[in-house]
């Protein structure tokens, strides 16, 4: 017999067994508790939310960059969740929930690292293993699709698609670990420990700094930079792509965010659902605005990375806030978005088509950090600042350097080893020409044929 309990440190406040035996058919599961149907039916929804939002990658990374590369991200794109949803499965769920207790087959593992439930095979064969699988499999999909931006025009087929299985096989489960996973960093002795509700840090701070380094290593783009190191502007070729994009991810979201309840049971979704549109809102005004004061022109590119970085933004703290602060949330974060872009590109030199850096690994890392400064206690006695408790802040800032250190170096680890093998960038002919034709063998826009015999 099953019973629920609370493992906030697990996930966010996810609702889990304390004992099992591996229920491959919900029978049981379903007796010990009337509400699982409802409850697995609201996560697997989410989780497929989450997925679609895949699409929203894909058509807002293509819109920004040249025509020319438009079959070559959008392969990337359609790959890097196949490859990820497998790698994830074999190993990354194991080495992330291994010693969680979250479910069935999730027994064994360390304050480090799991050591149980790979290939969901064993008692890891169960209906709320696979359901938590499945909803993790998205989370780890998506941080593996952010480096394609960052590293879009440049960069083999064959080293993304190496990248994509170790990133989910091992970085990004290792830290997930850490945070989601019973580990150290959810049990850090200062406030209730390191708290991440929805994946600002495990997600999106890890895709965008993997991203950062990734774009450092491959180079830039053939003629982004003068001589002198001044940056030329290279436009993408269609906007409706960006917009579209932007409005799936948007959509999307409410997979993400209010779907990290893991139950429709968990009423606070519908706080988690209002605070993560008005970050988003505020972040896509925000940037709008300041792009319109500095240059006189309403960018729609910016207002959509705006809403973006707002989304990123709210991510880790949506649960723990009360609404005023989602709106500070999201505008801080479009502001942070922007000046990272000035600042990874004129200052650090690094070449980010898509802003994948500035809105995944700068506003992730705001969003922690938010946890610490707005959290009001009324959701899992997370307390921040505005509440006067300063030891949730100090958790949420080892978090943030944690995550920083870990995705840097195992980055530059595992990129430095794709070059050395496989090599990480297309050759000058290649890249001049546009990686779809050489790389996939197809346009993304074919001419019209001349057919014999059709005049003209």
């Amino acid at each position: 017999m099953r019973k629920a309990w609370t493992l906030a440190a697990v996930l966010p406040l996810a609702c889990a067994p304390a004992a099992w035996a591996a229920d491959p058919t919900g029978t049981t599961t379903f007796k010990a508790d009337p509400h699982s149907a409802v409850n697995f039916t609201w996560t697997l929804v989410a989780a497929f939310l989450v997925f679609f939002m895949q699409a929203g990658f894909a058509l807002l990374g293509a819109g920004l960059i040249r025509s020319k590369n438009t079959v070559n991200y959008l392969t990337k794109s359609y790959m890097d969740f196949s490859i990820a949803a497998l790698s994830y499965w074999a190993f990354g769920f194991a080495l992330m929930f291994g010693g969680s207790q979250l479910a069935s087959g999730l027994e064994h593992g360390t304050p480090w690292v799991g050591l149980s439930g790979f290939f969901l095979s064993g008692a890891a064969y169960d209906v709320t293993t696979a359901l938590y699988w499945f909803f993790q499999m998205v989370f780890a999909a998506t941080a593996a699709t952010i480096v394609a931006g960052a590293m879009a025009e440049r960069t083999k087929i064959q080293a993304y698609l190496a990248y994509s299985f170790l990133v989910s096989a091992l970085i990004y489960p290792i830290y997930g670990h850490w945070v989601w996973g019973g580990g150290w960093l959810a049990n850090l002795p200062f406030g209730v420990g390191a708290r991440d509700f929805a994946g600002s840090g495990v997600v999106h701070a890890v895709g965008g700094l993997l991203g950062l380094v990734g774009a450092a290593m491959v180079g830039p783009r053939i003629g982004k930079f003068n001589p002198d190191g001044s940056p030329n502007p290279i436009p993408g070729h269609n906007m409706a792509y960006v917009v579209t994009g932007t409005f799936i991810l948007f959509f999307g979201w409410f997979g993400f965010n209010p779907g990290s309840t893991l139950a429709a049971t968990d009423l606070r979704i519908s706080v988690v659902a209002v605070n993560t549109f008005l970050a988003g809102a505020a972040g896509g005004v925000v940037a709008l605005y300041a792009t319109l004061a500095r240059t006189g022109k309403a960018d729609v590119a910016m207002a959509c990375n705006g809403a973006l970085a707002g989304l990123v933004g709210i991510t880790a703290p949506c649960a723990y806030v009360p609404t005023w602060a989602a709106v500070v949330i999201g505008g801080v974060a479009a502001l942070v978005m922007m000046w990272s872009l000035g600042f990874v590109e004129r200052v650090l030199k690094v070449d980010d088509p898509v802003g994948a850096v500035s809105v995944h690994a700068a506003g992730g890392l705001w969003g922690l950090l938010a946890v610490g400064i707005f959290a009001d206690g009324t959701y899992g006695n997370v307390r921040g600042l505005i509440v006067g408790e300063t030891g949730q802040l100090v958790a949420q800032l080892i978090s943030m350097g944690v995550v920083t250190l870990w995705t840097l170096l195992t980055g530059y680890v595992m990129f430095a080893l794709i070059r050395a093998t496989i090599g990480l960038r297309a050759s000058r002919e290649e890249e001049l020409q546009g990686l779809d034709i050489p790389e996939h063998g197809t346009p993304a826009y074919a001419p019209e044929p001349v057919l014999a015999g059709a005049g003209l």
